[in-house]
Formats: C-alpha cells, sequence, structure tokens
C-alpha cells in the first residue's frame, strides 16, 4: 500500500483538501488544533490505490505540543511514498520554514499553496518556477475551499507516486533544529515572493474593528450565540414537529396493526418501548443538523479566533486562556473531540484545567433533552432565553471549576494566536457539517440509545403483571431509594430514573423518559407540560446541564490526561455542583413563592 502525508501549519485548509480528495468527513474548522488524530482514507490516484493520512497542524518538527509530538513520531516511524504540505499563500513570510525543515528529511514532497484567490485579493504574488528550484519539489497554487486546482493536483500526486514508487523512512537524525534555517528563509522569501509595502484595507479589518472592540466584543459575541439559538429553535423546531408528525402516522397506521396479534408483553416492548423511545430520539435530528449548520458558519468563518481573543484576559483570571474557550465552544457539539483538541496545548496544568470545564458545554446530547422540555413547558416566547440562560450557566459552571481548582493545575503557558481572514463559508462545507454531525450521532448514539430503552422499559415493566412504571415495578423501587436525594431539587422518581441512564450517554434521556412515562413525540411533550410548572423543568435542566458527562467523555479524558485522579474529578464535583444549584435554585424559587 503506497503511502501519502498530509502536512501543514494550523489553519492552513489541509483537512479541507484531505476532504476533496478522499471524501472522508475530516473534521474541518478555521481553528488550529481541529485536527488532532491521525485521519485516514483511501483512494485510487493514477492506477494505484493511495492511504492518505492527514496529521495534525504543526508549526515546525521542534514543537512541545502533543500534536506537535504526534507528527515527528509518525514521521520517524512510518515510511512514506510521499509529503504533501500545505501552505497559506497569503502568509508565505511565516510559512516557508517548514517546507525547508521537511526538505531535509529526503523524503519526496511537493508543496501546494492554498488559499490562492486570498492571496491574489491582497496582492501577493508567487514565483513558483523559483521555489521549485530552491525546495527541490513540485510547487502547485489551489484553493481547497472552492476546488480551484484540485484536478492539477491529483494529477501532480498521481505523476510524483509513479515517480516514487517504494515507501520512504525518513531521516530521523536530521529531525533536529537548524540554525541555517532562518537565513534561508530570509533569502527564499525576498526572491520568490513579493508583497505589497502596504497591505490595502480589507473587509476583515474594518469588521474587527467592531468584532475585537475592548468594549463592544464581548457584547456583540453573546448577541451572536443568542442569535444561534434563535435560528435553531425558529428552524428546527417546525422540522422536528414534521418528522413527529411522520412517526405518529406509520406507528398507527402500520406498527400498531402489524403486532396487533403479538403477545401483550411483546407488543409493549416493540411499541412502547423500541418504537416510541428512539423514534423521539430521532425527531432531534432535524434540530442538530440547523445547529451544526449554524455553528459551521461561526467556526469556519474565522470568527471563534476572535472569541479566543476576546476572552483571553477573562480565562486568565481563572487560570485558562483563549483556547480554553475556544475548546468550550467546540465542545458544544460533542465534548471528545474537544477535550482531544487541548492538544495544541504545551502545558499539562493547562490541559488539565482546559479539560475539567469542557464537560460543562452544552453539547449535542444535552441540547437535545433541553430543547424536549422548555418546549414542553416554556412559551415559545420565552423558550429562547430559558435556552441562552442555560449556555450561560454552562460557563459560569466552566469558571467555577477552574477558580476552583486553578491551585492544583496553575500554569504560566503564553497563548500565541493567528488571527485568520474572516471567510464567508461555502455551502458545501456547511451541508456536509449538518450532514457529518447527523450521521455521526445516529452511528455513535444508536447503539447506546437502543440499548438504554430497553433497559428503562424492563425496568419500568417487570414484573409483567405490575402496572408499568408504578411502584411495584423495578423502576418504582430504584426511584423510592433516589427520592430523599431529588426530591429536595423538585425532582420527581420517574425523572430520576431517566437521569441515571445519563450517566451512560445523554441522549438516552428523552428516550428513557418517552418509554418511563409510556407515550412519545407529542404525547409526551404534553405530558411534561402538564407534570411540571417552570420551576421544577428549569430545576431538572439544571442538573441535566451540570452533572456527571457520560461515560465516552470520561473514557477520553482519562485516556489524554493519564490520570485516574483527574477522571474521578471530573465525575464527582460536577454532579456535587449539579445537586447544590438545583437546590438553591428550587427551593429559592419556592421561598419567593414561585
Amino acid at each position: 500500500m503506497r503511502r501519502i502525508a498530509l502536512l501543514g501549519m494550523p489553519n492552513t485548509g489541509k483537512s479541507t483538501l484531505f476532504n476533496r480528495l478522499t471524501g472522508a468527513g475530516a473534521r474541518v474548522g478555521n481553528w488550529p488544533g481541529i485536527t488532532v488524530d491521525l485521519l485516514a482514507a483511501k483512494i485510487l490516484l493514477g492506477g494505484a490505490m493511495i492511504e492518505v493520512v492527514d496529521l495534525p497542524g504543526i508549526y515546525n518538527l521542534h514543537g512541545f505540543s502533543e500534536d506537535e509530538q504526534v507528527v515527528r513520531r509518525f514521521l520517524e516511524s512510518q515510511p512514506v511514498n510521499l509529503l504533501v504540505l500545505v501552505l497559506n499563500a497569503s502568509q508565505m513570510d511565516r510559512q516557508l520554514a517548514l517546507p525547508l525543515q521537511l526538505r531535509a528529511l529526503n523524503v519526496p514532497m511537493i508543496v501546494l499553496l492554498n488559499m490562492a484567490d486570498e492571496a491574489g485579493r491582497v496582492g501577493v504574488r508567487i514565483d513558483t518556477e523559483r521555489l521549485e528550484e530552491v525546495l527541490e519539489c513540485p510547487v502547485r497554487m489551489m484553493s481547497a475551499k472552492f476546488g480551484t486546482g484540485i484536478e492539477k493536483v491529483r494529477e501532480c500526486l498521481a505523476r510524483q507516486i509513479e515517480l516514487h514508487p517504494k515507501l520512504v523512512q525518513a531521516d530521523s537524525k536530521v529531525i533536529q533544529d537548524d540554525q541555517r534555517i532562518e537565513q534561508q528563509l530570509d533569502t527564499l522569501v525576498s526572491e520568490s515572493v513579493h508583497t505589497p509595502i502596504r497591505l490595502p484595507t480589507s473587509a476583515t479589518d474594518r469588521i474587527d474593528q467592531a468584532l475585537l472592540h475592548p468594549w463592544l466584543g464581548l457584547p456583540i459575541f453573546f448577541a451572536l450565540m443568542f442569535l444561534v439559538f434563535q435560528v435553531v429553535y425558529g428552524l428546527g423546531v417546525p422540522l422536528q414537529d414534521g418528522l413527529e408528525w411522520l412517526l405518529g402516522h406509520l406507528k398507527e397506521a402500520w406498527l400498531t396493526p402489524a403486532v396487533a396479534g403479538w403477545p401483550p408483553v411483546l407488543q409493549s416492548l416493540v411499541v412502547e418501548g423500541l418504537f416510541d423511545g428512539v423514534g423521539t430520539v430521532l425527531t432531534f435530528l432535524p434540530i442538530i443538523g440547523v445547529f451544526f449548520l449554524a455553528m459551521a458558519v461561526v467556526e469556519d468563518s474565522g470568527y471563534l479566533a476572535r472569541a479566543a481573543f476576546l476572552m483571553d484576559a477573562l480565562m486568565s483570571r481563572f487560570g485558562l486562556d483563549g483556547r480554553a474557550f475556544v475548546m468550550q465552544i467546540m465542545g458544544l457539539g460533542c465534548n471528545v473531540p474537544a477535550i482531544m483538541g487541548t492538544r495544541i496545548m504545551r502545558s499539562p496544568a493547562l490541559r488539565a484545567l482546559t479539560m475539567l470545564i469542557i464537560p460543562f458545554s452544552l453539547c449535542s446530547a444535552r441540547l437535545q433533552v433541553i430543547l424536549f422540555v422548555v418546549a414542553a413547558v416554556f412559551s415559545p416566547s420565552a423558550a429562547p432565553a430559558v435556552i441562552f440562560s442555560l449556555y450561560l450557566m454552562s460557563f459560569v459552571m466552566a469558571f467555577l471549576t477552574a477558580w476552583l481548582m486553578k491551585r492544583r493545575y496553575a500554569s504560566n503557558e503564553p497563548l500565541l494566536l493567528e488571527m485568520p481572514l474572516l471567510r464567508l463559508p461555502t455551502w458545501r462545507f456547511l451541508g456536509h457539517e449538518s450532514w457529518r454531525a447527523m450521521r455521526q450521532f445516529l452511528r455513535g448514539a444508536g447503539g447506546f440509545i437502543i440499548v438504554g430503552v430497553v433497559l428503562v422499559w424492563f425496568l419500568t415493566h417487570y414484573p409483567f403483571d405490575a402496572v408499568p412504571a408504578s411502584a411495584d415495578t423495578l423502576a418504582g423501587h430504584l426511584a423510592k431509594l433516589l427520592e430523599p436525594v431529588f426530591a429536595p431539587l423538585g425532582i420527581d422518581r420517574l425523572l430520576s430514573i431517566a437521569l441515571l441512564f445519563g450517566f451512560v450517554a445523554k441522549e438516552i434521556v428523552i428516550g428513557a423518559l418517552s418509554v418511563i412515562y409510556g407515550v412519545g413525540g407529542d404525547d409526551l411533550s404534553t405530558l411534561l407540560g402538564a407534570r411540571l410548572d417552570w420551576v421544577q423543568a428549569y430545576s431538572f435542566l439544571l442538573f441535566t446541564l451540570i452533572y456527571t458527562p457520560c461515560i465516552s467523555t470520561v473514557a477520553v479524558l482519562k485516556q489524554e490526561s493519564k490520570s485516574w485522579r483527574l477522571a474521578a474529578i471530573a465525575i464527582f464535583l460536577p454532579l456535587l455542583l449539579a445537586w447544590l444549584v438545583s437546590f438553591g435554585f428550587y427551593q429559592g424559587a419556592r421561598a419567593l413563592g414561585f
């Protein structure tokens, strides 16, 4: 098997090129550190089967961050046919040091100058022939985002693979600092890159005057995030209602008649357990799609780097930096990749503290529960404000945790941040991100959901001669044991059972509620609206937001930190905070007469 290694500095469009070449679903984002693991895909190129490996972004071969070490270990241990280096054509003065380092590895290489369209707009001209002469490898201009030059890149890759059919091991002895590179860089830039003496004022510069304003920047950020939740609720809920109607129609017209002759217990398992439980969770697919489409706009536009800059001063008060804030935003999708994204941090203490706060992010699994309960209990006019308040609460809990633990995990690592140009995402990219999120949800949560709803059904129906979900069932006995813990929070016995299954995966909570109450979709929403007042509902949502992250998150945190102590803190500290916050809110609201 022939192998290509894809390298590049962060924010050069490397993963976008990977997806263009392979059609794979690599995570793409306009922020350093998105690619934090070795992603690989196989393609047919020039009649040969090629494995394309997408490596984490690096600034040089001598860095100390985890992702830079990953690249170095790969180059030292894995032979390749070809190194494909992706550079940002508009920042050549900072980019050309890396190909000079890689040239010394004695591995065949081609250099791809991405974002050629942006370079042209600011007047940057590049002499590719001179670059080819000095670097002794092919150099091609392209735009991975818009697909410009991709076919020529494919042709060049096929030709180079044909010229270099044997795997080559990098010379690890030369992966050392070279004092001559800086001098070579100055000479190469002066000979091959023409940059205007004064760059024209760009749209990014004008917009940044507002986005990075010391007083207006943060209000603009939170206003934009509030708008995101307005869009998610305004577009996602009608689509969810349509899917609920479709599933309800299938249940009445097809499923119920099909199982009419089955034993009652089996009917209950299939209809009330599997169909209602899984079907209720599936209705969140439209909301997940809309949410990730909106977040893709925020992320790929380059705005998250600006948010990190704005938040850095505040985060430093809690022993963190602006990158920790961005990782929290990444956690809105899923906590797992956000925790892996902390590899861009060199300080182990900063990584550990950041990993502790990420699980407080309002991830897509928690968002499902919150949206469902909010739609059931709160009015449409109040719903976006309720969701936004929980979003803010997630940051409050993260800051509180960081403040409590910052002395134990103290770090002085400075924030070095490159501010990318503001860009408009393509519809192709937005559609891909939305579809990727929904597909990932089905693949990652599907097994958990099915197992979870079946287990909940069994607990709420055994013994089979008891009234479902009554005090005589296994769930009833379990709820009685939990009642002293959850009653002071306004969370009733049946809701507490659903929360228990949230320890496994938060996606199970809504499916569990559907099974526990024996109804799904609109019927479950109506039932919750009748059983809960707004104080009980908000207390339940606070607990859901804050308490222990899912098993997958804890497992990845342990894997990344290599610390059982940190994993234990991540389990028990949020559980304690969830109980205290919900208790304080519920008892305080009742004392005020609500």
